[in-house]
C-alpha cells in the first residue's frame, strides 16, 4: 500500500452540485418563461392578423366598426367604442360602439352617444393612455346615463392621423373581471398605431373616389325637357378608387319631334376610357341631329367614324328613338352588343325587348345593324341599363336579370326620380362595375295625332 486508501464501490462521493429541491423551482421558472414567450407569440400573432384585418377594408364606416372589434378581440374586452373627435379637437363628433347586446342597446334608445364628457373626456384632453379599475371613482367621472350597462374598468388609447389626434379608442370589462394590465395596454397601442394608417388610407380612398366620380360625371349630360316624356338618370362609380368608368346615358328631343335615347358603355376603367366615352357620346349626338334615319343607320355611321379617326376601345351601346305611332307611340331601337331594354307597362308586366343585339362598336363595319321597333302604351315606362346593374361572378346574368325586372315592377308606381334611384340602390350586381340607368315614361293618356 502506498498510504492512500482507494475508495470502496459504494462508498458515498461528493453529490453533483445543487440537489433536487434546488432543481424544481428552477424548472418552473423556466416553464414560466416559456409560457410568457409563448404569450407573447399569440399576442403578436394575434396582433398582426388584427392589422392585416383592418387593412382589408376600404370604406371608412367599416375602417372604424373593424378597428373596434379587433382591439376588443386583443384583449378580450365586452364593450368597446371609438370616438371620432370633431375637426376642433374639443369634443366627439361620432361614437361607434361594439358589444352592446340588443336589449341594451334598446335601454339606451333616445339617449344621445356621449359628446366626450368625463372618463371619455379625460381621454380628449390628456391623450396617454388610459387604465381605470374602477371608472365610478375616477376623479373626472361624472357617471353613466339611465340605462347605461354597468362597466367598472376601462382601457383608454388615442388614435393619431398624420400626427394629429382622430379619435379615441374605449374599452370596457375584461371577461376575468380583472383590470387592464400593461399588456393589454401595450397591445392596444400598437394596434393603433396601424389604426392611425389605416384611417388615413380610407379617407385618401374617399377622395380619389369622389375625385373620379366627380370627373365622370362632368363627361355625363344633364336631361333635359323632354315633355310630353318623363325622363330620369342614374349614375354610379364602381367601389375601386380608380375606376373612372366609360358608361353614358343620353337623351334628346330630335327635330322631328321623336326622342332619342342611349345608353353605353366602353370597354375599360381609366381615363383613356372616359376620354372614348365622352368623344362617341358627342359624335352620336351630332349624327342624330343630321340624319333622320333609322337607329342602325346611325350606328353604323358611328362606327365608321370611330374606326376611321379614333383608336377608341370597343363599346357596347343601344341606341332608340321613341317615335308617335297613333293614338301611342313605338319603341324603334338598334343594339351593338347592349343589354336589352326593359320594358314595365302600367299592368304591373315587366319583359325585357330581347331582339338581335347586333355587335359592339369596334369590331367589325361591314357587319349589318339590325332594327327592331315595340309599341310603347301609355303610362309605359323602359329602362335602359348598362352591365354594372346586373353582373355578378357568383351567380348566373339571368338570375340577375329576373331580380332586375321584380324589381322593376314592384317599385314602378314611384316617380321616375325615385324609381331610378331605387333601382340603382338595391341593383343584383356586386358593384364592381360602375353603373348607367336611363328610364324613360310615356304620357299616361293616349296621345292625339296631329292632323
Amino acid at each position: 500500500m502506498d498510504g492512500h486508501e482507494t475508495p470502496q464501490s459504494g462508498s458515498g462521493r461528493p453529490p453533483p452540485p445543487g440537489n433536487d429541491d434546488d432543481a424544481v423551482p428552477e424548472l418552473g421558472r423556466i416553464a414560466e418563461q416559456f409560457r410568457e414567450m409563448a404569450q407573447a407569440k399569440d399576442r403578436l400573432e394575434s396582433l398582426l392578423d388584427a392589422v392585416l384585418a383592418i387593412s382589408r377594408e376600404v370604406e371608412l364606416p367599416a375602417v372604424l366598426r373593424r378597428i373596434v372589434t379587433t382591439a376588443m378581440d386583443l384583449v378580450g374586452a365586452r364593450y368597446g367604442a371609438l370616438g371620432v373627435l370633431h375637426e376642433s379637437g374639443g369634443y366627439l363628433e361620432q361614437f361607434i360602439t361594439a358589444g352592446l347586446s340588443e336589449h341594451e342597446r334598446a335601454d339606451l334608445a333616445g339617449i344621445d352617444f356621449p359628446r366626450g364628457r368625463g372618463v371619455l373626456g379625460h381621454l380628449i384632453h390628456h391623450p396617454q393612455p388610459l387604465r381605470a379599475t374602477d371608472i365610478a371613482s375616477h376623479p373626472s367621472s361624472v357617471g353613466f346615463p339611465p340605462g347605461h350597462p354597468h362597466m367598472r374598468t376601462l382601457l383608454g388609447v388615442a388614435i393619431s392621423v398624420r400626427g394629429e389626434i382622430y379619435g379615441d379608442l374605449y374599452l370596457s370589462e375584461r371577461p376575468d373581471g380583472r383590470p387592464f394590465d400593461a399588456h393589454d395596454e401595450s397591445i392596444v397601442i400598437a394596434l393603433a398605431s396601424a389604426a392611425g394608417i389605416a384611417i388615413e388610407s380610407a379617407r385618401l380612398f374617399e377622395q380619389v373616389r369622389a375625385r373620379a366620380e366627380q370627373f365622370q360625371r362632368l363627361l355625363l349630360p344633364r336631361l333635359s325637357d323632354l315633355s310630353p316624356f318623363e325622363a330620369a338618370a342614374v349614375y354610379r362609380p364602381a367601389t375601386e378608387p380608380n375606376s373612372v368608368g366609360g358608361d353614358w346615358y343620353d337623351a334628346i328631343m330630335l327635330p322631328d319631334d321623336a326622342v332619342a335615347v342611349v345608353i353605353g358603355d366602353v370597354v375599360g376603367h381609366d381615363l383613356h376610357a372616359a376620354a372614348a366615352m365622352a368623344q362617341t357620346r358627342n359624335m352620336l349626338r351630332a349624327l342624330l341631329f343630321d340624319r333622320r334615319t333609322p337607329p342602325s343607320a346611325v350606328l353604323a355611321q358611328l362606327d365608321r367614324t370611330l374606326q376611321a379617326i379614333t383608336d377608341n376601345p370597343v363599346t357596347t351601346t343601344s341606341l332608340a328613338r321613341i317615335e308617335p305611332d297613333g293614338p301611342a307611340w313605338r319603341l324603334h331601337w338598334s343594339s351593338a352588343g347592349h343589354f336589352p331594354p326593359l320594358l314595365v307597362t302600367p299592368d304591373g308586366q315587366a319583359r325585357y325587348l330581347y331582339a338581335d343585339p347586333g355587335v359592339p362598336l369596334g369590331v367589325d363595319t361591314s357587319l349589318p345593324r339590325p332594327d327592331h321597333t315595340h309599341p310603347l302604351p301609355p303610362g309605359a315606362t323602359v329602362v335602359f341599363f348598362t352591365d354594372g346593374l346586373v353582373e355578378h361572378p357568383a351567380h348566373p346574368i339571368d338570375r340577375s336579370l329576373h331580380e332586375l325586372a321584380e324589381l322593376a315592377v314592384a317599385h314602378a308606381s314611384l316617380p321616375l326620380g325615385e324609381y331610378v334611384t331605387t333601382l340603382a340602390d338595391n341593383h343584383p350586381s356586386d358593384g364592381h362595375d360602375d353603373i348607367a340607368l336611363l328610364a324613360l315614361r310615356t304620357p299616361a293618356a293616349p296621345r292625339s295625332p296631329a292632323p
